[in-house]
C-alpha cells in the first residue's frame, strides 16, 4: 500500500514537472503582437484598443522610424496613419476626409486588399487590390506586393499623398497636397507649381504660382509630364519625365551644406509650403515658399488687416482683433433663395489691397462707384478692391479674407458683411454698458433711500421724545428696541 502511494506521488510530481516546464517554455517564448509585425500577411485583422490614447501601432519599418497604425483623433475618431515615431508626426492618412469611429466594430483587414471598415455599416477606405503582403519602407512608403510582382508594387501610399512629401517621393500632375484643415492645396501645372485656397466650395483662388526657371534644361512641350521631388541635396526640384536634370531648383536654406537629416515638405494650415529636416530630436524649418507673413492667403483671418511689421487688426476699426478673427467665418454667397439678395451691410476701407492680386482676374472700370456697383449687383461677389491709378477692379467670389495695408489711399476696398455678422461683439459691449448704467442707478436710488429714511427717523425720534416728555416719560420699550435693531439691519444692508 505504501509503495502504491509512493508510486502515485512520484507520477504526480512528474506530471507537475512536465506542466511547469511547458509553462516555462510558453512564458519565455517571444510573443508576436501587431506592433512587432514587419509585414501584414493575408488574413490579417486588427481592431482599435479602447485603452489607446493617441496611436496604436500595427506595422513598423525595419529601422523603427515609421509605423502604420490607428491614430486617435478628437477622442472618438480614427484615422489609419503612417506616423514618424520619434516626433509622433503623421506623414500619411488613408482617407482624411472620411474618418472612422474609434470603436471595436471598426477593423482593418487584409485579404489581398487593405480595407478599413465597419462591417455592419460601411467601408471607409480600401486599396482595391488583390495582392499578398503589406510592407512599410524606411522612407515611410506603405506598399502592397504580390508574390509574382518583381518590378513594381500593386499599390503604394506615395501615389496618394495627403499634406506631406518626403525626400525622393515623386509628386505628379495627378496628385494634390491638401492641408490638414482642407483649406489649401498644391498642384502642378504644365510648367509650374501652384498653391490654391478653397475659401468657398466650388471656387478656388490661386495665391502662389512658381514657374520653372528652366536654367539647366527646358521643359519640352509634348515630351512627357512634369513632376516635383524633394531632392536629398536639399532642394525642391521640378523635372520632366525622362530627363534627370531639373528644370527648376528651389533651394532649401541648408543647400550644399554638410547638414544631414531626413527631409520633408508640408503644406501647413496657414497655406504656406514649408520644408523641414530632422536633426535627431526635432524638425527644423529649412524652406518657406512664402517668407513674408502678410503675403499668406489669410494671415489675419476673416475680414482681417495685415500691416507689415505690426501684425493684425480688423478692416472694421470698431472691432477689436482677438482670437484670430474679426467677424465670424462666413461661407456661400448671396444667391440662395433662403438668403435675401441684399441681406448684407457694406464695409469700406481705403489703403488696402489683396496679397495675391497679380494672380486674380480683374475688370477695368472708370470709377470706384462703378467697381462697387459691379460687385453689389453680383450675388456671388463678396467684395471688390479698386485701384484708382490703373482702373483695375478686383472682385472676390469668396468670403472676405485678409487684406494688406498699403500707403496708397487710392486703392479702395468695398466689402459685403452678411447681416448679423459682427453684431455679437457690439451687442456684448452694449449689454455691458447698459448693465453698468443700471447698477449706478440702483446704487444712487439706494443711497437716496437710506438718507431719506434716516431723516425721517430723526424727525420721528424727536416727535416721540416730545411725546414722552408730555406723557411723563412713559414709552413702549419693546417698540424702541425693535425699531433700533431694524434700522441697524437696513444700514448694514445698504453698505
Amino acid at each position: 500500500m505504501e509503495s502504491f502511494i509512493n508510486s502515485a506521488t512520484r507520477r504526480l510530481h512528474a506530471t507537475q514537472l512536465v506542466l511547469l516546464c511547458a509553462l516555462t517554455i510558453l512564458l519565455s517564448a517571444p510573443t508576436t503582437t501587431a506592433a512587432n509585425l514587419s509585414e501584414l500577411p493575408r488574413g490579417f485583422k486588427a481592431t482599435p484598443d479602447s485603452s489607446t490614447k493617441t496611436f496604436q501601432p500595427l506595422l513598423t519599418d525595419s529601422n523603427g522610424n515609421f509605423s502604420l497604425g490607428f491614430l486617435r483623433l478628437n477622442k472618438t475618431q480614427l484615422a489609419l496613419a503612417v506616423l514618424h515615431v520619434p516626433s509622433s508626426q503623421p506623414f500619411w492618412l488613408a482617407n482624411p476626409s472620411l474618418l472612422a469611429r474609434w470603436s471595436d466594430r471598426t477593423q482593418l483587414t487584409f485579404n489581398g486588399s487593405l480595407v478599413l471598415s465597419d462591417p455592419q455599416t460601411r467601408v471607409y477606405w480600401s486599396t482595391h487590390t488583390d495582392a499578398d503582403r503589406v510592407i512599410l519602407l524606411n522612407n515611410s512608403n506603405l506598399q502592397i506586393w504580390s508574390q509574382n510582382q518583381d518590378e513594381a508594387p500593386a499599390w503604394q501610399s506615395f501615389d496618394f499623398p495627403t499634406n506631406t512629401l518626403v525626400e525622393n517621393q515623386n509628386f505628379t500632375s495627378t496628385m494634390a497636397l491638401v492641408s490638414s484643415n482642407g483649406l489649401y492645396s498644391m498642384r502642378l501645372g504644365t510648367d509650374f507649381i501652384a498653391l490654391y485656397a478653397n475659401f468657398n466650395p466650388g471656387s478656388e483662388q490661386i495665391y502662389l504660382r512658381h514657374k520653372a526657371m528652366e536654367a539647366k534644361t527646358e521643359i519640352v512641350e509634348n515630351q512627357g509630364p512634369i513632376y516635383a521631388q524633394v531632392n536629398p541635396d536639399r532642394y525642391l526640384g521640378m523635372y520632366q519625365t525622362g530627363n534627370p536634370v531639373p528644370a527648376d531648383v528651389q533651394k532649401f536654406n541648408s543647400f550644399q551644406t554638410p547638414i544631414t537629416g531626413f527631409l520633408m515638405l508640408r503644406l501647413e494650415t496657414d497655406g504656406n509650403l514649408i520644408g523641414y529636416f530632422w536633426d535627431g530630436s526635432k524638425w527644423v524649418s529649412d524652406y518657406q515658399a512664402i517668407s513674408v507673413p502678410c503675403e499668406l492667403p489669410s494671415a489675419c483671418g476673416s475680414y482681417g488687416l495685415c500691416t507689415a511689421g505690426n501684425g493684425c487688426s480688423c478692416l472694421d476699426n470698431r472691432t477689436e482683433f482677438s482670437s484670430g478673427e474679426c467677424f465670424a467665418v462666413q461661407s456661400g454667397d448671396f444667391c440662395s433663395d433662403d438668403i435675401p439678395k441684399n441681406n448684407f451691410w457694406v464695409l469700406r476701407r481705403n489703403g488696402v489691397e489683396l496679397p495675391y492680386k497679380e494672380l486674380m482676374g480683374h475688370q477695368t472700370t472708370s470709377s470706384v462707384e462703378q467697381c462697387e456697383r459691379l460687385c453689389e449687383t453680383n450675388c456671388s461677389c463678396w467684395g471688390a478692391v479698386f485701384n484708382n491709378a490703373s482702373g483695375f477692379c478686383y472682385m472676390m467670389d469668396y468670403p472676405i479674407q485678409t487684406l494688406v495695408v498699403v500707403g496708397d489711399e487710392t486703392k479702395m476696398g468695398y466689402f459685403k458683411v452678411r447681416e448679423g455678422a459682427g453684431r455679437k461683439k457690439m451687442n456684448v459691449g452694449l449689454g455691458v454698458g447698459i448693465g453698468v448704467m443700471c447698477g449706478v442707478v440702483l446704487i444712487f436710488v439706494g443711497i437716496v433711500g437710506v438718507w431719506s429714511f434716516r431723516v425721517w427717523r430723526r424727525k420721528r425720534g424727536g416727535a416721540r421724545s416730545r411725546f414722552m416728555e408730555e406723557d411723563g416719560g412713559l414709552s413702549p420699550g419693546p417698540y424702541k428696541d425693535l425699531g433700533s435693531a431694524s434700522f441697524r439691519s437696513i444700514e448694514m444692508g445698504s453698505r
